[in-house]
């Protein structure tokens, strides 16, 4: 061929309405499979059924919004009108990811074209969003207690398909929050739960890989992909153990336009996508005006993602019809777009008459298909509000043994455990497997201050401190079927140098994690994680709401850290049962005490996070009697301050032992991992232990004498019990002053604390004390409530 010809080939495959970017691809062997698959894919011309599918489609995804428009001209549905290409390729990766072999699919996706996508292809039931829009619950009403609800662009769904090929899919689109990409590591954590469940790729028996049985399809808008850090933090993620779930499929659904701001001010660079050059990723880049090469851009990046188990990245250049949502005006801001946009034809309308035009469909089929929705819509408005409703954690699904906690008692659970597995547990969290011993030269430290020291407390019934008190806590789940995630910066060791969860080779550097000989089924996976906080806690948020028989914990470096994944905790895990019923056993350890440490690593706010709970400091309305409390199992979430070893212990397995599941706030000590005082004698934890929310004064011979109570929380206590010692010295009567610690402070423990004072029938005087400043710490929580 001539140059001339060869150039003229090349721009007729790469410079059309779909191209190719593979310049970040390191591997040759890789780059040549991608261009070489892309190349045939491109002389493949889709099937007369297949046109029809994308037809029909189009077709109803634009009746939905042509409806909704009409019955509720104010409604902020933010549609997929200019974008509805999306819907095919959401439609071809499924179906091409079936399959491919795989059994489950997690999507994550913002609020465009969502309702589309739900309605059109998700089989999500259209009574429930109209229901949603006429201003009812989404809920049954067995859940109203504790159910808000969210907006309609934050409906999720969870079905089953089945396809031609006979071949099976559960597909799980999963809640989103207003905060774009927040639901990216969400999604991709939710994936690497379900790989857990299904013992795929790091979870097998065998050498099955990543993503053989789940995968995750990630949706974005094209300001926010370039925009927002967590897509950095998330794409970083991609091929780190413990992150890795054998590659995503990212598709931006480019409306060129973030809410009124142009690309050349939103980012950089030439591209929405290039931020995926740090992995080396490809890139395919299609016009969402030509359905066909949606189509083939889905066959090609679920074939990559299968074949590469790597991130692939899709640019659908689309247009947005209406403004950031159908009452705003963009032409205020995008006033030469927008006269192009509303003089063209939609997308459906345009590949219908081209599909009309070469006698592929009928006007027939085109309006039967807008008659069967609108009937269907039609239907589902004149009975919405009679819904039946599936039971919330129903039987059969991961949750089924879960129940809604309640909103007017709390429960006390037996979290104690016989001391022979105790001993088991601690024996086995210091032992090393035999074939390694040989080849595992362990730091003499840890061995002497580590192992030795805590086989003597076991086996003389010593006191058990602050880090094998959490051993017992893990193992003893381990023991008892539940899987445990420990993830966060250096948390193998312990940012304090006190865990030691894992054994380190002092030769090879090879790891050994002690705790993992207990089970051949359940693990304690220990992940010493990127330096993010807010994709990591994201990431683990999605573990945790996979499946409930799997303790998952955060923890923060120092306390302060939290801060930069406040997005999370605002919009997930303090939220997160409110808004979509979906409950969360993860729990959060902040090391929080002002130890010298500066201003930034000393507190971890607890003051933010109890502002954060939905507990009350009134008698609720419907407490005939008085004296019961507001300590309700239905908080949103736990927030604890413990001062010894045992109640963290009992902390631990209360996440997991309860029927019900929430999230744990626990701010967690650092002086007090090694000080003695704070260590607890193993008979407080056995079998018949239970947590304390409230740790009375028992020094006091004589309770009745005592003047004044001093109240408290953590470590802050034994500073005060401190100072009365050394003032006892000095002939200072403190007999009839009491101090009592307030271990759990949300829910706040009304009852306990009455009976406690009610020991001191002569108090007079009552002080909270705290180490933090008057407007930190807890005292504007527990004020009002004393």
């Amino acid at each position: 061929k001539t140059v001339e010809a060869l150039v003229a080939e090349l721009k007729a495959k790469f410079c059309g309405t779909i191209t190719l970017e593979t310049d970040t691809i390191e591997s040759a062997e890789e780059k040549d499979w991608v261009v070489n698959r892309f190349s045939q894919l491109q002389s493949q011309d889709a099937s007369d059924s297949e046109k029809h599918r994308m037809a029909e489609i189009l077709i109803k995804s634009q009746a939905l919004d042509q409806y909704l428009a009409i019955k509720f001209p104010t409604l902020k549905r933010y549609g997929g009108e200019g974008a509805e290409s999306l819907l095919v390729f959401v439609d071809q990766y499924l179906r091409s990811t079936s399959q491919s072999g795989v059994d489950e699919v997690m999507i994550g996706m913002p609020h465009r074209g969502r309702n589309n996508v739900l309605v059109s292809l998700l089989n999500f039931p259209i009574e429930v969003m109209l229901r949603k829009i006429k201003g009812l619950s989404e809920f049954p009403d067995e859940a109203l207690s504790i159910a808000t609800g969210d907006v309609l662009s934050h409906l999720s769904v969870s079905n089953d398909f089945k396809y031609e090929d006979g071949r099976k899919l559960h597909v799980n689109l999963i809640p989103n929050p207003s905060h774009l990409e927040a639901q990216v590591p969400v999604a991709i954590g939710k994936c690497r739960g379900r790989q857990q469940t299904l013992r795929d790729g790091d979870y097998s028996d065998g050498e099955a890989t990543r993503g053989s049985k789940a995968t995750c399809l990630l949706l974005h808008g094209d300001a926010s992909f370039t925009g927002q850090g967590i897509i950095m933090e998330a794409l970083n993620m991609s091929k780190l153990a413990h992150f890795d779930i054998g590659g995503s499929v990212h598709l931006i659904v480019n409306n060129q336009v973030g809410f009124t701001t142009p690309p050349h001010r939103g980012r950089s660079s030439p591209y929405t996508s290039d931020i995926g050059k740090m992995i080396g990723c490809p890139v395919i880049h299609v016009n969402g005006g030509e359905p066909e090469q949606v189509h083939r851009a889905a066959q090609l990046a679920v074939e990559y993602r299968h074949k590469y188990r790597k991130d692939i990245i899709i640019d659908l250049l689309c247009f947005r019809k209406w403004g950031h949502n159908e009452m705003d005006d963009p032409t205020m801001t995008q006033p030469v777009m927008y006269g192009v946009i509303n003089n063209r034809h939609s997308i459906p309308d345009d590949y219908a008459g081209k599909l009309k035009d070469l006698n592929i469909l009928t006007e027939t089929q085109i309006e039967s298909w807008k008659a069967e929705e609108i009937s269907r819509f039609n239907d589902a408005f004149r009975m919405n509000e009679s819904v039946e409703f599936p039971s919330y954690l129903a039987e059969g699904s991961n949750w089924g043994e879960m129940r809604l906690p309640s909103v007017q008692k709390v429960t006390t659970w037996d979290t104690g455990c016989h001391p022979d597995i105790l001993r088991f547990v601690g024996a086995k969290s210091v032992a090393v497997p035999k074939d390694l011993v040989r080849f595992m030269n362990v730091s003499r430290i840890i061995t002497r201050f580590h192992s030795d020291t805590r086989m003597t407390k076991l086996t003389s019934d010593g006191l058990i401190d602050w880090a094998l008190a959490e051993t017992l806590a893990f193992g003893s789940l381990i023991h008892q079927g539940y899987n445990i995630r420990l993830c966060g910066q250096d948390v193998g060791r312990g940012t304090f140098g006190h865990r030691h969860a894992m054994m380190v080779c002092q030769e090879s550097g090879a790891v050994n994690i002690p705790l993992n000989e207990l089970s051949e089924k359940c693990h304690l996976e220990v992940v010493n994680s990127l330096l993010s906080e807010e994709a990591v806690l994201a990431f683990e948020y999605g573990m945790s709401v996979e499946h409930p028989n799997r303790l998952v914990l955060w923890e923060a470096q120092f306390g302060d850290f939290f801060n930069g994944a406040q997005i999370i905790f605002d919009t997930f895990i303090t939220t997160g049962e409110a808004k979509w019923l979906q409950q969360s056993g993860l729990v959060i350890l902040l090391p929080h005490g002002y130890d010298g440490a500066g201003p930034e690593h000393s507190s971890c706010r607890i003051e933010r996070f109890l502002q954060c709970t939905n507990t009350s400091d009134k008698i609720p309305y419907w407490h005939s009697n008085k004296s019961l409390s507001k300590k309700i199992d239905g908080v949103n979430m736990s927030v604890c301050h413990p001062t010894t070893s045992a109640q963290y212990f009992h902390l631990l397995r209360r996440q997991m032992l309860r029927n019900f599941r929430k999230p744990l706030i626990v701010a967690s000590p650092k002086i007090l991992l090694r000080l003695p005082a704070a260590s607890s004698h193993i008979k407080e934890f056995e079998s018949g232990t239970h947590f304390l929310p409230v740790i009375g004064d028992t020094s006091a011979q004589s309770p009745q004498t005592v003047k004044k109570v001093i109240l408290c929380s953590g470590k802050h206590y034994y500073a005060l019990e401190d100072q009365r010692k050394k003032l006892s010295q000095n002939d200072k009567d403190l007999k009839n002053v009491a101090i009592v610690r307030v271990e759990e402070l949300c829910p706040f423990p009304t009852d306990a604390l009455r009976q406690e004072l009610a020991r001191f029938p002569s108090a007079e005087t009552f002080v909270w004390a705290q180490e933090e400043p008057r407007n930190m710490g807890p005292w504007s929580f527990v004020n009002p409530r004393f």
